[in-house]
């Protein structure tokens, strides 16, 4: 495509297009995408750019990978989409076969839908109406933890973080949750029992109405991209069993070996009693996500009034969907993922110590395949943006947080290329 045409559309796409959390007014840059292939990215003008966010934790098998495609294309042939009401087919139990087999213990019922917010929505239906079909109708309510991100939904905005989160305009007219102080003790930290003291006292208070807990297990992501103790999960998996309250984890971004376990539960050796899951789910190739709930949870809702769950989209189970995410989940079990993870774990602290010294930074982070470096101040974000283009990088930071999470399949080469632009575009940042 001429670099002509490539103007017009840009130029359409500036004065008709919403991007995400884009002002219209004064848009932030975008990049004319030509093509995709391993961990880079292709745009228009020739220049190619290391894939530091596998596309928002989804892409982990790099892009145009052959096997994904070709399951895609394959599927295709058969079987593009059915609806799921009433109809059945091989993809979609299959892949709940996989599931099953692959989460925490005891989940043993998989609903698919749409997105990880609608994911989100899903289970908080679920953790009410198995409340309401057990007569007890008052226990609606949720509890969950400061600094924590669940999508952009209505409800999922709920159970974000009410004040430092990016959905606090919304907090008069959204219901109002119950929030524990964020945890305190980082992943390697020594336990102190006194971080979960604030959970445990909102929850010995207000169990009653509190019809499930719900967290990002391990890892908090969009709120602050925080790596907390297994202890603190495993004493909330306790004391939402003495309480007699649900647990929802919310595994949409550290699902499929993201955190250096197959699931953020794996770290502290927990089930959950719904666990949802999106993102990684298809390799990135397709929007696909999924609430595994325990037995118990099904027949509960199924026994009392109406009867039924009540949802279903119109999408839900797409066969195309359901074959890339098989595919995607075989590629990962056939690779050596844990090692894989453990490399670029080591190349991520390896790459960003150097940034730990820099006037500005407060904090430097590691785990799994996930790498973070916090600044004192937000970023500049139109600037940084340019300067890490400029260095042959797609990194997209926001607030105080310059992260990065690449496809599985980056190399050490590219990791240290990655990480190197990474700390030359901070120390730039941090100097004006």
């Amino acid at each position: 495509m001429d670099q002509k045409k490539i103007a017009e559309l840009l130029q359409f796409d500036r004065d008709h297009i919403w991007h995400p959390y884009t002002s219209i007014d004064h848009p932030l840059p975008v990049f004319f995408v030509e093509s995709a292939e391993g961990v880079r990215i292709r745009l228009s003008d020739g220049r190619q750019l290391i894939d530091g966010m596998a596309s928002w934790w989804s892409v982990i098998h790099g892009y145009n990978n052959p096997h994904l495609t070709l399951t895609l294309q394959e599927q295709a042939g058969r079987l593009s989409h059915v609806m799921f009401g009433g109809l059945t087919h091989g993809p979609a139990i299959e892949l709940a076969q996989l599931l099953i087999g692959l989460v925490p213990a005891g989940l043993n019922r998989v609903f698919f839908c749409d997105s990880g917010s609608v994911a989100v929505e899903v289970a908080m239906k679920m953790a009410i109406q198995h409340a309401f079909a057990r007569g007890l109708s008052g226990k609606n309510r949720f509890l969950t933890i400061r600094s924590g991100y669940h999508g952009d939904t209505f409800h999922a905005m709920a159970v974000c973080d009410p004040e430092g989160g990016m959905h606090r305009i919304y907090q008069g007219i959204l219901p109002r949750y119950f929030f524990a102080e964020m945890p305190r003790c980082r992943f390697t930290d020594e336990w102190d029992e006194a971080d979960i003291h604030s959970f445990e006292s909102l929850l010995a208070t207000h169990h009653r109405s509190i019809c499930a807990v719900i967290l990002e297990p391990i890892v908090q992501g969009a709120g602050g991209m925080r790596f907390y103790h297994p202890e603190y999960l495993k004493k909330v998996r306790r004391l939402c069993d003495e309480y007699q309250v649900l647990l929802i984890a919310d595994e949409i971004a550290t699902g499929f070996g993201r955190s250096g376990r197959m699931f953020g539960c794996d770290h502290a050796g927990i089930s959950p009693d719904i666990l949802c899951l999106g993102k990684a789910l298809t390799g990135g190739y397709m929007t696909l996500a999924a609430v595994l709930a325990t037995e118990e949870i099904g027949h509960v809702i199924s026994q009392g009034e109406p009867g039924v769950f009540m949802h279903g989209p119109t999408f839900m189970a797409n066969p195309l969907a359901c074959s890339v995410a098989i595919r995607s989940i075989q590629l990962l079990l056939d690779g050596d993922w844990k090692n894989n993870i453990t490399r670029i774990e080591e190349g991520l602290r390896q790459g960003l110590e150097p940034c730990r010294n820099l006037p500005g930074v407060s904090d430097v982070r590691v785990l799994g395949a996930i790498g973070v470096v916090e600044l004192d101040r937000p970023v500049v974000m139109a600037r940084i943006q340019n300067l890490f283009v400029e260095n042959g990088v797609w990194i997209r930071p926001f607030g105080r947080l310059v992260y990065v999470m690449p496809p599985y399949i980056i190399n050490d080469a590219d990791l240290r290329t990655l990480t190197a632009a990474l700390c030359r575009v901070v120390a730039l940042e941090v100097s004006v």
